[in-house]
């Protein structure tokens, strides 16, 4: 009897349980599913998070946090996954404004995005987005259909291959990285054409420092720089002398070196020769060959005005300095005589100079009679000359492939001494105005020069050009070259290896098609 009161029990138990679980299993549907749809959400927050939120009237507002506008409604979130694609066209950042920063973005235009500041796989930093990028971003996202079709076939085309970051002669079919870790760059259908003319994203045009200016219609300026000597003007040399046979009675206190003045005595002589012809022109004034004989003695002035004065031939003749200068040989002693046209004393007028200077053989034909010319001693720091080519010599020397050239010195206080070492800045230049790059927009590879054309739009075309005359960092481009071009003077050399790399391809894609 108990074993059935048992069995009774236990089935009564098996129903209770039965219909506790039909009334609960709705209960436990429900909750599974919320558990589900949190689950989801949380997956949906790490792989696709809010980024920032929008106004939800399309007003130019956003906010890094939920909130509501002035009628109550919920700004709306933005996801990764709505402006990934639009990241890429977002300019390079300014400087540092008040604005608030949303979010950071790849630097190199990916769709990845970080909430905080990071860095990429090669080390660069991620870029911040502030208020006004995202209202240009919702801009975009807003974009009428056609507007976002054109885009969108501009974002379609086919890409050929993949091409070596760093412009060497390396593709891929597929992407890869170089050994830097840099990504290979894709080529897309469209981009080739005959003119050798490249595109180049502007923001890689910002991150490689490519920078262009105008080309510039001035007068070329160079200077010839070169190495020289002071020498005496020898137009300025003379030679102290008597024109007859005398007897040198005594030497003035003048020795080497000393800078006399014109008229100042020299020494004092007798000469037979002299005194009969004074004598002779004292007795008989008015007989004109002696007058003439006397004169070709050269007897100074003072002399024959005393003689005249005092009706009596001079026994000692005082014999003055012709010029003013400085004496550069002394050969007079006392008792010595002195046969006619000896050279007593060598004086030197070093007022003005003359600069001899070394020019090099390949700048030769840059000079010019008359060019004006600064030089600098190095005896004289801080002191510079000016003065003017008066010859060119025309000759050049064998042994050093010089020209020599003379320049004219004013030297009024005697700063600027024989043999002294000079350095001059000859100004060349033709003068006339001319088309001017500067130098570093020219690529010379010995037998071409090249120019990097900036045309606009991010599109760049190499051109061969002829230069001439070179001078204060500019270059003459005789052809090539229109005034209203503008040349790249910075990261030319890339630009040039791409356009390279472009014709090169191109070559080969054309004898693999033969």
């Amino acid at each position: 009897m108990f074993r059935i009161h048992s069995r009774i029990g236990g089935l009564a138990l098996a129903g209770s349980l039965a219909a506790v679980a039909t009334a609960l299993a709705p209960l436990v549907l429900l909750l599974h599913r919320d558990f589900a749809s949190s689950v989801a959400q949380v997956a949906l927050a790490q792989d696709d998070p809010v980024l920032f939120y929008r106004d939800p009237m399309g007003q130019a507002a956003v906010s890094p946090t939920a909130k509501k506008d002035t009628m109550g409604m919920d700004f709306l979130p933005i996801r990764q996954s709505q402006i990934a694609p639009l990241l890429s066209r977002l300019p390079r950042p300014e400087p540092p404004g008040a604005d608030e920063i949303l979010f950071w973005r790849d630097p190199m235009g990916g769709a990845a995005v970080a909430m905080a500041p990071r860095k990429d796989s090669m080390g660069m930093d991620f870029l911040p987005v502030r208020s006004a990028d995202a209202v240009a971003l919702l801009k975009l996202l807003d974009a009428k259909p056609e507007e976002k079709a054109a885009g969108a076939a501009a974002t379609a085309r086919r890409i050929l291959f993949y091409r070596n970051p760093m412009g060497l002669p390396d593709t891929s079919p597929t992407p890869k990285k170089d050994s830097m870790g840099m990504d290979y760059v894709p080529v897309y259908e469209g981009d080739e054409d005959d003119s050798g003319a490249i595109k180049i994203a502007a923001g890689k045009v910002q991150r490689t420092g490519v920078r262009s200016e105008p080309v510039r219609l001035e007068a070329v300026v160079s200077k010839v720089q070169a190495p020289g000597a002071i020498q005496l003007d020898e137009r300025r040399v003379t030679i102290v002398s008597t024109r007859s046979t005398a007897f040198i009675e005594k030497v003035a206190n003048v020795t080497t070196g000393d800078l006399v003045s014109k008229g100042q005595t020299l020494l004092h002589i007798y000469s037979p020769d002299i005194a009969a012809a004074v004598a002779q022109y004292v007795s008989n004034p008015a007989f004109e060959g002696a007058r003439v004989r006397v004169l070709n003695l050269a007897v100074p002035r003072e002399v024959l005005a005393e003689a005249e004065r005092t009706r009596k031939p001079p026994l000692t003749i005082a014999w003055p300095s012709p010029v003013e200068g400085v004496v550069l040989e002394r050969a007079a002693t006392d008792g010595m005589k002195a046969e006619a046209g000896q050279a007593l004393f060598r004086l030197a007028d070093m007022s003005n100079v003359w600069a001899l200077v070394d020019v090099s053989e390949r700048d030769y034909g840059r000079l010019r009679f008359g060019q004006a010319v600064a030089l600098r001693a190095r005896a004289l720091p801080g002191r510079t000359f000016s003065g003017k080519v008066s010859l060119i010599y025309p000759q050049i020397n064998r042994e050093t492939r010089t020209a020599r050239v003379r320049i004219e010195l004013a030297n009024p206080d005697f700063a600027l001494r024989p043999d002294m070492y000079v350095e001059a800045d000859i100004s060349g230049g033709e003068g006339s105005k001319v088309i001017t790059v500067p130098e570093s927009a020219v690529i010379d590879s010995g037998n071409r020069q090249v120019v990097i054309l900036d045309k606009g739009a991010g599109r760049f075309e190499p051109r061969e050009v002829r230069t001439g005359q070179r001078g204060e960092g500019r270059v003459e481009i005789r052809e090539g070259v229109a005034d209203s071009d503008r040349v790249v003077v910075s990261a030319n050399f890339l630009i040039d290896a791409e356009s390279n790399l472009k014709a090169a391809l191109k070559s080969f894609s054309s004898e693999t098609g033969k």
